[in-house]
């Protein structure tokens, strides 16, 4: 469903240690917006939803909510280090068109809504 490079994780892992909270769990989705009709969310939650997709990847819990599964499913995230910092960077399969920053697309069965950048 979704996979972390071996960078991505041991990022997601000292930011989830960071946290102290052993119920946390990565949770990845879309949501409506940004420049190509969707924009990617990502951060920590304890509260798993109805219709919730669970994986496991490198002892991470990934969860993604049924409305976004499928647009991002076969989605690899990754992480990057640079000189003018880093950020987690996303390869979506499903998206035909993003925007310059990466952080909206479309695909080709929905455009989403589209918002002034």
């Amino acid at each position: 469903m979704i996979h972390l490079t071996e960078t991505a994780g041991a990022r997601v892992k000292e930011l989830l240690a960071a946290e102290n909270n052993p119920n946390l769990f990565l949770r990845v989705g879309v949501h409506p917006g940004g420049c190509s009709g969707f924009t990617y969310g990502m951060g920590f939650d304890e509260e798993m939803r109805e219709g919730d997709h669970t994986i496991e990847e490198q002892g991470i819990k990934i969860v993604v909510d049924a409305d976004s599964f499928k647009y991002i499913k076969g989605t690899e995230i990754d992480y990057k280090e640079s000189m003018m910092g880093g950020g987690f960077t996303i390869n979506n399969p499903n998206a035909i068109a993003s925007c310059g920053c990466g952080s909206s697309f479309r695909t080709r069965e929905d455009a989403g809504q589209p918002s002034e950048c």
